[in-house]
């Protein structure tokens, strides 16, 4: 006989595996005092029969295919992220820190977009007075935007199935949103699923775009189930330090355009300003006399970035050194030491080693090996790099500098920002390139040592 009865069982909250009983670790994702017990309420599913449903219509791949319209929002660094404008139908999920911008960053877009479309902002961790007073300190409080506040699902669903629905709604945040079918509290993995999926569904078949704002978890990803980050068609990550004015929205997944695209913009009193040269305003600060410093010619999706690496080598007591990293990758950092030590026989071992992208920007190409060798040597021999050179390449494990993508655009970039020469990897093809600097070509990460004279 099939088992109807409603059973309890316990739910990670961080990756959606069910367990049996309760108990202080998840064995699926290790994530510790996450399983929260809830109610199951569903019924064995019967068989499905040969007659039980309809032959699916099949197409031809090849066919003509429309160009998707895109709604720009006149603001260049965020059409730039989502690939030129928003597509109709689209589904994005923003996420990002508490406190970051993401919901003044969304409410200064449905600002933008008020006047050439209907556009609903429905808050369900903020009341309509809260709302209204942050758009005053936005300068925006004339724009007409409709604002809601609720978290039952079915009623937003009714308000985009209504003869008035709205072209663009604003779901802040997803966790506060419950569908009242599911026994489960707000924010927990079925209640998210749930809701994601209703929403999206609606808003796909109206043609409505939606935007979804998702909490973190303090390992920096979207919490609820990975099934909602599949679900959408863009997930859009809001970055940045407090301590500094910079934030970063960059795309880590776009059906309608590239992905690893940034947008930078520069929190101040009235929300947030776009920025239009995003190296000269990471460089503002830099001073080239300062040893332990270079900078790197970096790739942000199909936008080339400058900024500055500075790295820290100073002697360490008695015991373990430290490796503390800023905005980098650790184990990198760990392999271009070893590489230093084991192929250029330079020692840093029992040295403290810090290391920090100015900025808050976060660097993931491995195209930064190359400088981040160069601000270590420079650190170690307190010789500075060049002040008008840029520098990037992968090291590899053999110590060689292996060549990256894109090498042109980085060294237009930095020519127009007034640098003359660049530390870049020997050219392995045929010719001599057209480039606007004057290249010094490292075969091996020891073609690099005689920069430095005074290395110890």
């Amino acid at each position: 006989m099939a088992r109807s009865r409603s059973q309890a069982r316990f739910v990670c909250q961080s990756c959606g595996a069910v367990a049996a009983r309760w108990t202080g670790r998840c064995d699926a994702c290790g994530e510790w005092n996450s399983l929260v017990e809830e109610a199951a309420t569903e019924v064995m599913p019967k068989g499905l029969g040969v007659h039980s449903g309809r032959a699916l219509t099949r197409v031809p791949l090849a066919g003509a295919v429309a160009q998707a319209p895109r709604r720009e929002t006149a603001i260049g660094e965020f059409d730039r992220v989502c690939g030129g404008g928003l597509v109709r139908g689209s589904a994005l999920l923003v996420g990002g820190d508490p406190g970051i911008g993401k919901s003044t960053l969304l409410l200064q877009v449905v600002a933008r977009l008020a006047t050439m479309c209907r556009c609903l902002y429905v808050s369900g961790e903020e009341a309509i007075e809260q709302i209204r007073m942050r758009a005053r300190r936005l300068d925006v409080a004339e724009s007409p935007v409709d604002l809601a506040s609720a978290t039952n699902v079915r009623d937003v669903v009714a308000t985009l199935e209504s003869a008035d629905a709205p072209d663009l709604v604003v779901i802040d945040s997803i966790q506060t949103m419950y569908v009242d079918t599911l026994d489960s509290a707000p924010g927990t993995v079925g209640q998210i699923r749930a809701a994601a999926q209703e929403l999206i569904r609606v808003a796909k078949r109206r043609g409505i775009v939606c935007f979804l704002v998702g909490h973190v978890t303090k390992e920096g990803v979207i919490a609820g189930p990975r099934v909602l980050e599949h679900v959408v068609d863009t997930v859009l990550y809001f970055e940045g330090e407090r301590s500094h004015q910079f934030r970063i929205l960059r795309a880590v997944k776009n059906r309608f355009g590239p992905t690893d695209e940034i947008g930078v913009f520069e929190m101040g009193d009235r929300g947030l300003a776009e920025v239009a040269n995003p190296s000269a305003l990471f460089l503002a600060e830099r001073r080239g006399d300062v040893s332990g410093a270079s900078v790197f010619a970096g790739m942000e999706g199909t936008r080339p970035v400058l900024v500055e690496i500075q790295a820290l080598v100073a002697p360490s007591p008695p015991g373990t050194p430290r490796r503390a990293v800023v905005g980098w990758d650790t184990a990198r950092l760990s392999m271009v030491l070893a590489v230093l030590e084991a192929r250029c026989g330079i020692s840093i071992g029992p040295n403290d080693v810090y290391l920090n992208v100015a900025g808050g920007l976060r660097i993931s190409e491995p195209a930064a090996d190359l400088a981040v060798a160069a601000a270590l040597l420079s650190s170690l021999s307190g010789e500075p790099v060049p002040a008008d050179a840029v520098v990037f390449g992968e090291v590899g494990l053999a110590g060689e500098v292996r060549a990256v993508s894109q090498s042109d655009l980085r060294l237009k970039e930095a020519a127009k920002l007034g640098f003359s020469r660049a530390i870049v990897p020997v050219r392995r093809g045929r010719g001599r390139p057209d480039w606007p600097l004057e290249p010094l070509e490292i075969g091996h990460l020891t073609d690099l040592l005689p920069q430095f004279q005074t290395l110890p």
